[in-house]
């Protein structure tokens, strides 16, 4: 293998060639094509296997069927312009908004700073573009809560209490951290799982399922920030046969306070509870207790994982390359040019293209129409079939992707001029 095939995934760079099925069993993912006919209507890129992998979504379906309280959480690290790789979060957060989540969405102002040097002035002015694109998409005031890390004291506060939690030795394992890394950027990760937790608080409605769609580099901070959801929770649980066995991280008299607010039937031990009945309900009881004393009571987060949407001159899709993305700030001029230079699937030539079929599953105009351009999947299919019979060339893919492309940014960039960030909950402007 070439040295520059090499599969990188980390927060802060992604390179080589992603196997997904290897990260699966890397990263410890679930495929979600195991659970999706569970999901009720569920959006394009978890039909088309853009979102490829999860973390107990199960809980999420759940809660979206029963009508019980949850959210979806999700941020943006403002280190240039929005741009179609956003957009597919957004999406995301979007589809769980309107199937009954609560929306926490960040500006990572303080991970910019941190970590691309970013001063607070420009974070501030390109963090704003990322909270009116989301909204400008369809993400509603009612039922959402905008923020910069910066501004909320509840994330601090919070990550301040997290990094209590974590020493260097276990950072160096997860992230790669050296001698050399700033204690700024080590403090981020702090911030990061802050972020995804502070949904739970109890000023937010208390402990409840969280959703959080990512990419896959962004698994180290959800791997790192489940465990610290059951560390700074007071008790632990654990299924037994009609019942659950509860322990306390904090120490032996959590478990007798505890007692003494059990109405059912229960056996003590001196390092742990069996409470006997319904596991769902006896749970929600201690959690509730758990708040009422002062703890946090954290539920681990659930997660989606998406796949990374490749640049148009191939490779990921990256802001510190304006020619491999099509920003949602692009002149649709512009757009249409980056759309006409992308890297196809086809082949050296017509003739061979006909007599061969394209290779849709290599080519970025493809992957455009999968996850942002087209929404019904039999013309999706269509445009497939066609492709690998080699009776649709490149350029008439090019075409209608520039048409397509052309079409939503106008669109696009009006709803823009007409989001009113003050019709929304925003915690930083």
């Amino acid at each position: 293998m070439n040295a520059d095939d090499r599969m990188v995934v980390t927060p802060w760079e992604v390179g080589g060639t992603i196997d997904y099925d290897r990260l699966l069993k890397e990263f410890g993912i679930q495929p979600f094509s195991e659970l999706i006919d569970k999901v009720p209507d569920p959006m394009h890129l978890m039909r088309r296997g853009i979102i490829f992998g999860h973390r107990d979504y199960t809980r999420i379906v759940s809660a979206i069927k029963e009508k019980r309280n949850w959210a979806v959480m999700s941020g943006f690290m403002p280190s240039g312009l929005p741009h179609f790789g956003h957009k597919m979060t957004m999406d995301e957060i979007i589809w769980h908004q309107k199937a009954g989540g609560f929306a926490h969405v960040a500006v990572a102002d303080m991970e910019a700073h941190a970590v691309r040097g970013m001063n607070w002035e420009k974070v501030k002015e390109v963090g704003k573009l990322y909270l009116k694109s989301i909204a400008a998409l369809g993400l509603k005031p009612d039922g959402a809560i905008l923020y910069f890390q910066s501004s909320s004291n509840f994330v601090k506060d919070l990550a301040f209490e997290l990094s209590s939690e974590v020493n260097w030795s276990e950072l160096k394992a997860i992230y790669g951290f050296s001698s050399e890394t700033t204690l700024a950027k080590m403090f981020v990760t702090s911030v990061q799982a802050a972020d995804i937790l502070h949904p739970q608080l109890k000023e937010f409605g208390g402990p409840k399922p969280v959703i959080v769609p990512v990419g896959a580099d962004q698994d180290p901070h959800l791997r790192l920030t489940r465990d610290l959801a059951s560390r700074i929770s007071t008790f632990a649980f654990e299924k037994i046969e009609n019942g659950v066995r509860i322990r306390s991280r904090k120490g032996r008299e959590y478990l007798r306070m505890l007692e003494k607010e059990i109405d059912c039937e229960y056996k003590s031990y001196t390092e742990h509870l069996d409470v006997f009945g319904d596991y769902n309900k006896i749970v929600e009881f201690v959690r509730g207790f758990e708040v009422e004393i002062g703890g946090f009571a954290f539920i681990p987060p659930s997660s989606t994982y998406h796949r990374f949407i490749t640049g148009l001159t191939g490779g990921k899709m990256s802001s510190s390359k304006p020619e491999s993305y099509i920003s949602l700030f692009d002149s649709p001029d512009l757009a249409v040019k980056k759309v006409k230079r992308a890297i196809t699937g086809g082949r050296g030539s017509a003739e061979e293209q006909k007599r061969l079929g394209g290779e849709p599953e290599a080519c970025t105009v493809f992957e455009l129409f999968s996850i942002h351009l087209i929404e019904r999947d039999d013309e999706l299919e269509e445009i497939k079939r066609r492709c690998k019979n080699g009776e649709q060339l490149c350029g008439q893919c090019k075409k209608l992707a520039s048409q397509l492309v052309e079409e939503f940014l106008k669109d696009f960039q009006e709803k823009v001029k007409s989001v009113n960030l003050e019709d929304y909950e925003i915690i930083g402007i």
